[in-house]
C-alpha cells in the first residue's frame, strides 16, 4: 500500500498514527468485543470516549469554564442557520463580514430564515484578496452579534486581527466565528468569542461532526420557534446526544486531539510546523515567473494556499503531473479555478517539501 501527499480542502488529510491506531481498533475496541462503530452512544464505554474528547479539547484551547462545548452535526453549513436562530431570540440583526464564498453563504442563509442581514465590512472591492480593517466595520444600531470566517477555504484569505464587536451606542455584542479551516492549527483566545464553530472534515476529523464553543450567557437568547436540534441550550443539557450523535466521527476527532496533544506537543507547536510549512509554499511562489498568489501578504492563510499559472493552458499538465508524483487533490475550487494547496496540520513538512520540488521542476520544464 503507498500513501500519497493529499493537499484536499476537506474531507483533508488525517494523522496517519491516527488512522492506524482506528485501524487497530476497528474490531475490538480496547477488548470490549465490538467497533466504536457498533457501541451504544449510552454505553459507558462510548461516554468515556466522549468524555476524554472533549477534556482533551478543553485543554489544548485553554476553553475557559463559562464555555459549553457541543458536538453536533449538520456540517458548519447549519450553523449558518443554528446561529441567529440562538443569537436573535432579544431581537436585532445579524452583522456579517463578507470576506469570501463562506461568510457570503451565512450572509444568504440569514436573509432567507430572517429577511435580513447587516454586512458590516466586505472585501468584495478588493476582489476578496483583502481583509478590511479593523477602522472600516460598520455595525447597525441593532446589531445583535457580529459574524466573521477567520479563514476563507476557498479563497485562501485569513484575518490577521481579531475584531472587537463594540456598536456605535457602545454595547458589546457577541463575536462569532466560523472557524472550520483553521481551528487548532495554533494557539487560540476563546475568551474573544462569544461562538465558534467549525466542520470537522479539516482539521478536527472525519466530516460528519461540528464543533461548536458557546459562552454559557449566550444560551438562553435563542429564538422560540427554532427546531430543537438547532438549540445550544438543548444540545448542552444532553450532553450533545439529544439525538444519536456522529459517534464514530468524534471517536477519531478524539484521537486527532491526543495525537496534538502527546505527538505534536500542543498548539504552539503546531503553529510553528504551519508556519514552516506555509513559508516555504508561498516562498516559491514569490519567487516565480510561473505561480502566483493574489491575497495581499498580511491576509494569506497558512491553511490553504490558492494559486494560478501565468498560462492557464498547463493547468491540465500540472495537475496530471502532480498526480503522477503522489500530489494529490491540487485543483483550485470550481468556482475560482487555479491550483490550492491546503496545508492543514496532517498534512506533513514533507509533503509540501515535495510539492516545491515539484513546482520548481515543473517551472523550469515549462514555464
Amino acid at each position: 500500500m503507498t500513501r500519497h501527499f493529499n493537499f484536499c480542502a476537506g474531507p483533508a488529510a488525517l494523522p496517519t498514527v491516527v488512522l492506524e491506531r482506528a485501524q487497530q481498533e476497528m474490531l475490538d475496541y480496547q477488548g470490549h468485543g465490538l467497533s466504536v462503530m457498533e457501541m451504544s452512544h449510552r454505553s459507558s464505554e462510548y461516554v468515556a470516549i466522549a468524555e476524554k474528547a472533549e477534556a482533551d479539547l478543553r485543554s489544548l484551547l485553554a476553553v475557559p469554564d463559562n464555555y459549553r462545548i457541543l458536538f453536533t452535526q449538520g456540517g458548519a453549513t447549519q450553523q449558518f442557520a443554528a446561529v441567529p436562530y440562538n443569537l436573535l431570540g432579544n431581537g436585532g440583526t445579524g452583522n456579517y463580514f463578507e470576506t469570501g464564498i463562506w461568510g457570503k453563504k451565512a450572509i444568504k442563509e440569514a436573509r432567507h430564515l430572517f429577511g435580513a442581514a447587516h454586512v458590516a465590512a466586505s472585501s468584495v472591492d478588493s476582489g476578496n484578496t483583502e481583509i478590511p480593517r479593523e477602522e472600516a466595520i460598520q455595525l447597525s444600531e441593532d446589531a445583535a452579534f457580529l459574524h466573521i470566517t477567520t479563514n476563507e477555504t476557498i479563497g485562501g484569505l485569513a484575518f490577521d486581527y481579531t475584531p472587537c464587536a463594540v456598536r456605535p451606542d457602545g454595547v458589546e455584542i457577541p463575536l462569532v466565528a466560523d472557524m472550520s479551516s483553521d481551528i487548532l492549527s495554533g494557539p487560540l483566545d476563546v475568551s474573544r468569542y462569544g461562538v465558534i464553530y467549525a466542520g470537522a472534515q479539516k482539521n478536527i476529523g472525519p466530516a460528519g461532526l461540528v464543533l461548536v464553543i458557546v459562552r454559557d450567557d449566550l444560551l438562553d437568547r435563542a429564538r422560540s420557534d427554532m427546531p430543537t436540534l438547532f438549540s445550544y441550550r438543548e444540545l448542552a443539557e444532553a450532553g450533545s446526544m439529544i439525538n444519536t450523535p456522529a459517534t464514530y466521527s468524534w471517536y477519531l476527532a478524539g484521537l486527532v486531539f491526543e495525537w496534538l496533544r502527546q505527538d505534536i506537543g500542543g498548539l504552539e507547536a503546531m503553529a510553528a510546523i504551519n508556519a514552516r510549512k506555509a513559508a516555504k509554499l508561498y516562498a516559491t511562489i514569490d519567487a516565480s515567473k510561473l505561480f502566483s498568489n493574489p491575497v495581499a501578504e498580511r491576509n494569506r492563510s497558512r491553511m490553504n494556499v490558492p494559486f494560478v499559472l501565468a498560462d492557464d493552458r498547463l493547468d491540465a499538465d500540472f495537475l496530471r503531473e502532480a498526480d503522477e508524483a503522489g500530489l494529490l487533490n491540487l485543483k483550485g475550487h470550481r468556482s475560482v479555478g487555479g491550483m490550492r494547496a491546503s496545508l492543514y496540520n496532517a498534512v506533513p513538512e514533507e509533503a509540501v517539501d515535495a510539492l516545491v520540488t515539484f513546482m520548481n521542476d515543473f517551472e523550469q520544464r515549462r514555464g
